[in-house]
């Protein structure tokens, strides 16, 4: 199997037969052993239906179908799970995303040995001002956190090595930030194509203006993660240290304050220095132990994680040596 081309969807009806047909014919023009695996979001409308009717008609064509729309990171992830090709490439059910970029993408990835490579929608045909702008000032700020130097981190055309898709989770809304995903997991080779972006067809687009509120929080999550995910004590212990100061250094100022200076003066808890202090002092203290806390988790799972593999790997030994 050389491709596997995975396709969430949701109320796509209308696209879905069109699309299925020009997937195929790149693919008949090209000699590829491929799959087609469309993942029903919930839809509403007779979008199953037709995935069922393609499958009958085509055996190189499967569907996954969830009772509810969980969402394309849910979707992409299941895809991800049950795809067999060499190599993956996803892509929108709208005919946004042309397959005649296809071959190409498949060509990156097997003879130029990249392990993600990334559409980039340099002209698109959506609306400047709700879309364009904020797309733009998106993925400004996701390759300035993130490292990752892409021009269009939510182009739904990619392509994968089989790697990849198996080393990494897409939970959440994520999906965004696959290549950021990618590139913790320790796949470095990340390049971009330009395709071509084509006007919808049918239908309307299932996202509002708040995939840039959620894109945005996601990819401050993604950067913490990313930054501190392994090493908490970096940010909550130097945090909880310079509170615990500030706070220490109200106290002593009040301390020599009533003994030296104004020793007939009110009394300390009459100041509002003194609760500044104390304040301070009580989340620095707190911060400190949320990071010593996170510290202690991540190597108890490390230390599960070493079990693990040294028990599957005595498994492995002994039916080796049966």
């Amino acid at each position: 199997m050389q491709l596997s081309i995975v396709i969430p969807l949701l109320n796509e009806e209308e696209s879905l037969k069109e699309l299925h047909d020009w997937i195929v014919s790149v693919m008949q023009s090209n000699h590829f052993l491929y799959e087609i695996l469309f993942i029903d979001d919930g839809s509403t409308d007779s979008s199953w239906d037709i995935i069922s009717n393609l499958a009958s008609e085509n055996p190189a064509v499967r569907g996954i179908r969830f009772q509810r729309n969980f969402g394309k990171s849910q979707a992409l992830h299941a895809g991800f799970k049950a795809v067999q090709g060499d190599v993956i490439i996803t892509m929108d059910a709208d005919l946004q995303d042309n397959p005649e970029e296809i071959p190409e993408l498949y060509r990156m990835i097997h003879e130029e040995g990249y392990e993600l490579v990334s559409g980039w929608k340099k002209k698109r045909y959506d609306s400047v001002l709700f879309k364009n702008m904020p797309s733009k000032l998106f993925n400004w700020a996701a390759r300035k956190t993130s490292g990752v130097r892409l021009h269009d981190f939510n182009c739904g055309l990619k392509a994968y090595q089989k790697t990849v898709v198996k080393s990494i989770e897409v939970s959440g809304e994520m999906h965004r930030y696959i290549p950021v995903l990618a590139k913790n997991a320790g796949f470095s080779r990340i390049n971009e194509k330009i395709v071509k972006h084509q006007a919808r067809k049918y239908g309307k687009t299932k996202f509002g203006m708040e995939r840039f509120i959620n894109g945005f929080l996601d990819l401050i999550t993604i950067w913490f993660v990313s930054k501190f995910g392994k090493q908490p004590m970096h940010l909550f212990g130097a945090l909880g240290v310079i509170m615990f100061l500030i706070g220490f250094g109200f106290a002593t100022y009040l301390g020599i304050d009533k003994l030296f200076i104004n020793t007939t003066g009110r009394l300390i808890t009459d100041r509002p220095q003194f609760f500044i202090a104390l304040t301070a002092m009580i989340i620095g203290t707190q911060l400190f132990l949320a990071g010593f806390l996170g510290e202690i988790l991540i190597r108890s799972r490390k230390n599960e994680a070493r079990y693990t593999i040294s028990e599957e790997t005595k498994v492995s030994e002994e039916l080796y040596s049966s």
